[in-house]
């Protein structure tokens, strides 16, 4: 636990350093919250199962800073025109989110009466996430034409990585419904395949949305973020199966607020 508070200290340092460098740029800011449901992908359920999708769903929320380039705070002007400056942001942020999970599909239908299917269907988990990191986003739209009212929407999409705490939690009703021991859980599965230990991970963030102008100094926003986790032990799950074969990423869809600082 030490070891990844320590990370996590780290991390905000080096994370706040370069918000501090940027800021003394000179160049202008924008902060705002999102909040979402979030489709988790994980261990639990089956793949491209529909009842899987749409059954282990939570809820995100989150603190976002843009860097402005095409506006210089300290003379309250716009910035040399470049493309760069004209058409990106850097965002940072901090998020949390939570989604509860069970395990849906085939294997735990009703006409499954196995001891398997019942271990399974006893099964369920959280997952619990906090995350901070950048993404840079990309606006093929001038920015300096959308904040001067020309139009109304400003598309963009973003590429970042996002350092992340995970704290998962695992529960079972099956037999004397201790996580510890390995035949209250789905057999096939090796030992060692459960664990609620918190850890931490990078992960790749990217997003596809747009801005709408809402007045001088605030926007409204919609974005579609895909997570990929570098760990797959965000979810309280790792089984060695054949079907695990990708690490655990979330879908988010996002609804933020944004206000100018300067």
């Amino acid at each position: 636990m030490a070891i990844h508070t320590n990370k996590l200290c780290l991390v905000v340092v080096l994370f706040f350093s370069i918000q501090l460098s940027f800021a003394q740029l000179g160049f202008s800011h924008e902060i705002g919250v999102i909040v979402g449901p979030i489709a988790y992908q994980s261990d639990f359920g089956v793949r491209y199962d529909f009842e899987t999708n749409s059954g282990n769903t939570g809820f995100g929320i989150g603190i976002i800073h843009y860097i402005n380039f095409a506006y210089r705070a300290d003379c309250n002007c716009y910035s040399t025109d470049t493309y760069f400056n004209d058409h990106f942001k850097l965002r940072s942020e901090i998020d949390w989110n939570k989604t509860q999970l069970n395990h849906f599909g085939e294997f735990v239908d009703e006409s499954r009466t196995g001891a398997n299917a019942d271990r399974l269907r006893a099964h369920s988990g959280e997952a619990q996430n906090w995350d901070l990191g950048m993404q840079l986003e990309y606006f093929p739209r001038s920015i300096r034409a959308f904040s001067a009212g020309l139009y109304s929407f400003a598309p963009f999409v973003s590429l970042g990585a996002h350092y992340v705490s995970y704290n998962p939690s695992v529960e079972t009703t099956y037999g004397d419904m201790n996580i510890e021991n390995a035949s209250n859980f789905y057999t096939p599965w090796e030992p060692g395949s459960i664990s609620d230990e918190n850890g931490s991970t990078w992960s790749i963030v990217s997003s596809v949305g747009t801005r709408y102008k809402l007045s001088v100094l605030s926007d409204l926003m919609i974005d579609l973020r895909f997570q990929y986790f570098f760990s797959n032990w965000t979810d309280g799950l790792n089984h060695q199966l054949p079907s695990n074969k990708a690490d655990d990423w979330l879908v988010w869809l996002n609804f933020g607020y944004i206000y100018y600082l300067d």
